[in-house]
């Protein structure tokens, strides 16, 4: 009788699996890094990465330098604005981990020619760190520059760098559009620029919050806690993570289908190598009656599916690389927006390097099993197995 070699038979039967390891492999690629991607958009449109701290402003927007009643009816009056705006500023300048920090100011105003209303976002100083990640240009600078979202561009029919004259009522200020944020407000047009710019345009807009970046290693919390306690009631510190938990649902999922793929794979190869092993245990004990050692047989079996397994990563890659640069600009432009480059492109190269040999690690630990069964077969019970 011939004598098949078993590393032969066990390579054949991967190649007849070999479909779905690289499906599987295509798709686990995809979840991992759509996994990846929905953190970055969690905190590029949280900023909670870049300011982990928000300080409001109790006086109402449009006041500025008047007195606010705290409440209805008769009770302790506010300070002006400008007051609560000097205590906010010394509290954080003396308080320690304090980075940096920048009033925010946040009013929508009807403009003629668009049909929804437009989010205005003004800042008094330099807020390029503030979080909001650029789909093209670049964060504005000067006086007469604005970034816009894509919803702005959709219903104005421009694009970065054209001019755009704003008009509300008998207010008027053309911007230039410096940049595209990624930022899809539900659809509705968003404008940020500086304090003075969008002023001119709504006179009521008035700093309502201040953002607060922290030095590496600052517990927000505690931070927060710190500061809210030397403002006094009347402020609110928070820290910043107010995103929807429907983020952390959707990457829940997504990391689960992940681990459920892997084992789908990782149990094709286990089943195909226990079939084809089983089925070919005389030719295992001629080898081990022959001298075959253990660690021999247990390398053989694997060797045998090695190869498919390195062949399925590489292949997968580049295909789900490709599937999610495919599906992430659909899920945005259902959402009324395009997506940053930071987005689409979330691994460094030596990441890459180790996804492609995952395919490999997968096949390894999928024939392990069957190839320490094989490994402790007894030759006489392998002989009389025809």
């Amino acid at each position: 009788m011939a004598v098949r070699p078993l590393a032969s038979t066990a390579s054949s039967a991967s190649r007849a699996s070999a479909g779905e390891l690289a499906s599987t492999r295509r798709a686990a690629p995809a979840c991992t890094t759509m996994t990846l991607t929905l953190n970055r958009v969690y905190n590029d449109l949280s900023h909670s990465a870049a300011e982990p701290v928000q300080v409001n402003i109790p006086g109402a927007p449009g006041q500025n330098g008047s007195v606010v009643s705290a409440g209805p009816g008769p009770g302790p009056a506010l300070p002006s604005l400008a007051a609560q705006e000097r205590a906010v500023q010394a509290a954080l300048r003396a308080q320690p981990g304090t980075l940096r920090y920048v009033a925010e100011s946040n009013d929508d105003i009807a403009v003629l020619g668009l049909p929804d209303r437009v989010s205005l976002i003004g800042f008094s100083g330099d807020a390029s760190w503030t979080g909001y990640a650029m789909i093209s240009g670049h964060w504005y600078s000067g006086a007469d520059q604005a970034d816009v979202n894509t919803a702005f561009l959709t219903d104005t029919g421009t694009k970065v760098g054209d001019s755009y004259t704003v008009i509300s009522g008998r207010s008027h200020v053309t911007i230039k559009i410096a940049g595209e944020i990624f930022d899809p407000a539900g659809g509705r047009p968003d404008i940020i620029a500086s304090q003075s710019t969008l002023a001119a345009l709504d006179p009521g807009l008035a700093p309502d919050q201040y953002d607060v970046a922290l030095m590496p290693g600052t517990n927000a919390q505690a931070y927060a806690d710190t500061v809210g306690a030397k403002l006094g009631q009347l402020y609110s510190v928070n820290t910043n993570a107010s995103s929807s938990s429907q983020f952390f649902v959707i990457i829940g999922l997504v990391a689960t289908l992940t681990l459920l793929l892997t084992a789908v794979a990782g149990l094709g190869v286990l089943n195909t190598v226990v079939l084809q092993t089983r089925e070919r245990v005389h030719d295992l004990g001629v080898f081990k009656a022959v001298g075959m050692t253990p660690r021999q047989t247990i390398a053989m079996v694997v060797c045998s599916v090695a190869g498919i397994g390195l062949v399925a990563g590489l292949i997968a890659i580049p295909a789900g690389i490709a599937v999610h640069h495919f599906v992430l600009p659909a899920m945005g432009h259902a959402a009324q927006t395009d997506v940053p480059p930071s987005v689409l492109n979330v691994y460094q190269p030596w990441e890459l390097i180790l996804l492609a040999l995952s395919g490999l690690a997968i096949a390894v630990a999928g024939a392990l099993l069957p190839a320490g069964w094989a490994a402790r077969t007894r030759t006489a019970f392998a002989l009389r197995a025809e």
